[in-house]
């Protein structure tokens, strides 16, 4: 197939830089690298009369670095409700209003939820600016398949719930979900959260990214297991992605036999004796067969 060189001369049908939207503006940020801000991104933010952030010291070393001269204003967890009805109204009276994260795509693990509804429902305009994103940088990075893709946010912080959330997926997954499994996670976690997944999938195959986009930036390609021992001796420090593989296709066969050993178990004792010996016959980790047992008491009840 040959090969097209780009032409450096100019075209009248290139595309133009549109003027900055009006109304509230999404503003995807850089996760580390200066060099990922996009040009729509500058201009909107040079044209704000309020930019919105999750910590203003953070985006303060955003504005200086692109000399940047806009009133900061604080938008978390914590504040975003009260601050609603001040921010409609301010929409309201014609005022342009940023939101960013502090790195990335807002809204995605971050605030701004709410405020966004609050102007649709009231007919206010809302835009978005493009730009990194680091879920969708590990999926492409982790040599896994990229479509269909499931993000999950933060898994639980307690182990018990964490377990909890993995077995239900894998429950999912044996209902018929086939999808690349994404999650962010704090780095001190890390090892423990790899522990879980390698508990519940098996030794599926996944990745982990570490400060994408930046001067350390590393992706450890592997099975959940060896993932798990790596980070268990080599803390993580950073800004963490998870990538885990699909669930591959199981045989009929192996599913409905392991469907009736549970069946059985469970009819005769406990949940953790059922898990326990169907586990031991079929060979299959315990927690894939705990979520499968949890998905057929579900199946029964209803």
């Amino acid at each position: 197939m040959s090969e097209a060189a780009c032409d450096p001369s100019p075209r009248d049908n290139a595309p133009a830089l549109s003027p900055a939207p009006e109304g509230l503006v999404l503003v995807s940020t850089p996760l580390g690298n200066l060099g990922d801000i996009s040009a729509r991104a500058l201009a909107v933010l040079r044209a704000a009369d309020l930019i919105l952030c999750e910590d203003t010291r953070v985006t303060a070393g955003l504005c200086r670095a692109f000399a940047i001269h806009r009133p900061l204003s604080p938008l978390h967890e914590h504040n975003e409700e009260a601050r609603v009805p001040e921010l409609l109204a301010r929409l309201g009276r014609g005022e342009r209003i940023a939101l960013v994260a502090d790195a990335g795509t807002p809204l995605v693990s971050d605030p701004g939820y709410r405020l966004v509804r609050a102007a649709i429902a009231a007919g206010l305009p809302v835009a978005a600016i493009p730009g990194a994103n680091a879920a969708l940088l590990a999926l492409i990075l982790s040599g896994l398949p990229p479509q269909p893709f499931l993000f999950l946010g933060f898994p639980p912080p307690r182990a018990t719930a964490r377990k909890r959330a993995f077995a239900t997926l894998r429950g999912a997954e044996h209902a018929g979900l086939r999808a690349t499994l994404i999650w962010h996670e704090a780095p001190h976690r890390l090892a423990a959260t790899l522990a879980d997944l390698a508990d519940v999938f098996g030794p599926r195959a996944a990745a982990v990214g570490r400060e994408l986009t930046k001067h350390f930036e590393e992706m450890q390609r592997g099975p959940l297991p060896a993932l798990a021992a790596h980070y268990a001796a080599h803390p993580a420090r950073g800004e963490i992605t998870l990538v885990v593989a699909p669930a591959e296709d199981a045989p009929p066969s192996d599913a409905a036999a392991l469907d009736a050993i549970l069946r059985a178990a469970l009819a005769e004792g406990t949940l953790k004796a059922a898990v326990a010996r169907a586990s031991a016959l079929t060979g299959r980790p315990r927690g894939e067969v705990y979520a499968r047992a949890l998905a057929l008491q579900a199946e029964e009840r209803a």
